[in-house]
């Protein structure tokens, strides 16, 4: 035991001994490096710094030149074309403006559409992205609908890999995968089916007006924007789930609030990500930044899933798009049927693409076009009644002339709306119509070049353009639809437009709410449908007036990248007396 205590302090003291001649050699060694270069001659210490400024000089070329050539240079791609271009800033682009909330995106596209004015097409651009313009109506019908092939996709911001819950649905697919899921959906929202979900949408309606009919106020004032998402909230919930919701008498319900989470785009961080997708998308997939929260898809993942499941197990068949894609899956395809009575003037036509087929249809799958359905129904659906109700309590005689037109239907049909008397009202189309043209849903959509295309010239002032294979093309189409060339007095609402006299006048190409050729919106007849069963209902029982929080005229919030108006849509709802 004494042995071993020895030797283990011989040791020690061997191992301190020899670190102190270590760092006796260190402090030498840096001594000798320290007279080394005392040693360097003024030759030699100017040509070192002669040399640290040229690796200065050559590292700001390189940064001086990536620079240039990733954020000044393609602010010239249009001019450098011989066409016509806007003045954008560097980096920003035209969207300067919309980044700094300084102006909505409403007001980005109108003042884009009104930079040349008479011209067919000029450049843009989003941010760091030059975009082709194109606003003349030959050329949309040609590039949407005769040359369509050279232009199938949308432009595409959010991959499948960084969020496969957003980037599979039906808008964000590409080329062969679009191609083949756009006929298995389309099923779902024919005429026929429409009638079927109409019972649906009617119970939703009458339970939204009975809530408000409880109170026992003269004039109940609120915000139309939270009131009517509710409602479509219970509508997407039954028609498309099989769930029954009251998102007024349950105002915290879960699939509500995933709702409101999911289409809220409000806040710095929200904006900061929104912004991000647009300037440097391909950073974000690599950082796979996902576009929709993870608490969000896990509900709606887990919905889908146990609504998959009840159906199979029960064999529950209702009229929806996850039965149709239940269908696919199993090989099972049904026929489109578009019967008697269509929803309105603004319905779009479905294209013919023949037979979907898909080598799998997963229930990541289905989730991802039940989440763009919920997308699109819980906020577009929504602001297309806030601007109709707004239109209707500052323009009363308009609001009138509706309501004389839904007691005439009324008393016409026994005391119940049926599908067939509520699309028949002329006048309620009428406005519907109006109010789609001057507060369309999207205010400009887009394509993506996928086979080269050349536009042929057709005045003196222009050349053949050769469109490169990937080039984005916008089309503006707040900036078409409140052109006066088209639609005199453009801020004018006046139904009047789409009377049976005036609405045969329209080019089709001027008017697009839902957008044009095969990949316009695939559920213009629900949205039609839902909005104008709540109108019928509502404006049965109460009249929409203005109030003191009203916003006359109502201006487009900078705030949000939503459609919403600035400091909300404050209306009163005054009981009828009967």
């Amino acid at each position: 035991m004494y042995d071993s205590l020895l030797m283990n302090g011989l040791n020690l003291l061997h191992t301190l001994h020899t670190s102190n001649i270590k760092r006796g050699s260190l402090k030498i060694s840096y001594q000798a490096r320290v007279n080394k270069k005392k040693l360097f001659s003024k030759e030699e210490i100017h040509v070192k710094f002669l040399f640290d400024m040229f690796l200065i000089i050559i590292g700001t070329a390189i940064l001086a030149a990536l620079f240039y050539y990733v954020c000044i240079k393609p602010m010239s791609y249009w001019r450098e074309r011989g066409v016509k271009q806007t003045d954008p800033i560097w980096v920003f682009g035209d969207n300067w403006m919309t980044a700094t909330k300084k102006e909505s995106f409403l007001d980005f596209i109108i003042r884009c559409y009104n930079y040349y004015p008479g011209a067919r097409y000029h450049g843009v651009y989003q941010f760091l992205q030059p975009t082709l313009l194109v606003k003349d109506p030959e050329l949309l019908k040609k590039i949407t609908v005769k040359d369509f092939e050279h232009f199938t996709d949308h432009r595409v911001l959010i991959s499948e890999d960084s969020d496969p819950h957003f980037g599979k649905n039906l808008f964000a697919l590409t080329g062969k995968k679009w191609r083949d899921m756009r006929p298995i959906l389309s099923p779902s929202f024919t005429s026929s089916k429409m009638r079927a979900m109409f019972v649906l949408m009617s119970k939703c309606a009458e339970d939204f007006t009975n809530h408000f009919l409880k109170k026992d106020q003269e004039c109940i004032e609120m915000e139309m924007k939270d009131t009517f998402t509710r409602f479509t909230n219970d509508v997407i919930a039954t028609t498309a789930f099989g769930i029954k919701v009251d998102s007024l008498e349950e105002p915290n319900n879960k699939f509500y609030l995933m709702g409101k989470e999911t289409t809220d785009f409000s806040g710095f961080w929200k904006s900061l990500k929104m912004t991000g997708f647009f300037l440097v998308p391909k950073l974000l997939q690599y950082l796979r930044i996902s576009f929709l929260s993870r608490s969000a898809t896990q509900f709606f993942s887990e919905l889908v899933d146990e609504t998959i499941k009840t159906r199979e197990e029960k064999n529950i068949i209702r009229p929806d798009m996850i039965h149709l894609l239940i269908q696919a899956r199993k090989g099972i395809q049904q026929k489109e049927e578009n019967v008697g009575v269509d929803t309105g003037f603004a319905t779009v036509v479905e294209a013919d693409l023949g037979k979907g087929k898909m080598k799998e249809i997963t229930n990541m799958d289905i989730t991802a076009q039940a989440l763009i359905f919920f997308f699109a129904g819980f906020d577009a659906v929504s602001a297309l009644m806030c601007f109709m109700s707004y239109e209707l309590a500052v323009n009363p005689d308009i609001q009138a002339k509706l309501r004389k037109e839904i007691e005439d239907t009324l008393s016409g049909c026994g005391k119940e709306i049926t599908y067939e008397a509520l699309l028949k009202m002329k006048y309620m189309d009428m406005v519907m119509s109006e109010s789609l043209r001057k507060w369309p849903n999207a205010v400009a959509t887009d394509r993506v070049c996928t086979k080269p295309y050349v536009i042929e010239p057709t005045n003196p002032e222009e050349k053949p353009l050769y469109i490169e294979k990937n080039t984005l093309l916008m089309i503006p189409i707040v900036g078409i639809h409140r052109d006066p060339k088209y639609y005199p007095e453009p801020m004018r609402f006046n139904p009047e437009r789409f009377s049976d006299e005036n609405k045969g006048k329209i080019d089709p190409f001027t008017y697009l709410p839902f957008g044009l050729g095969p990949r316009n919106c695939i559920a213009s007849r629900f949205a039609l449908l839902e909005a104008k069963v709540v109108f019928f209902h509502l404006l049965s029982h109460f009249e929409l007036v203005p109030v003191e929080k009203t916003p006359i005229p109502l201006k487009i919030s900078k705030q949000s990248f939503n459609m919403v108006a600035e400091g909300g849509f404050w209306l009163g709802l005054k009981r009828l007396k009967k």
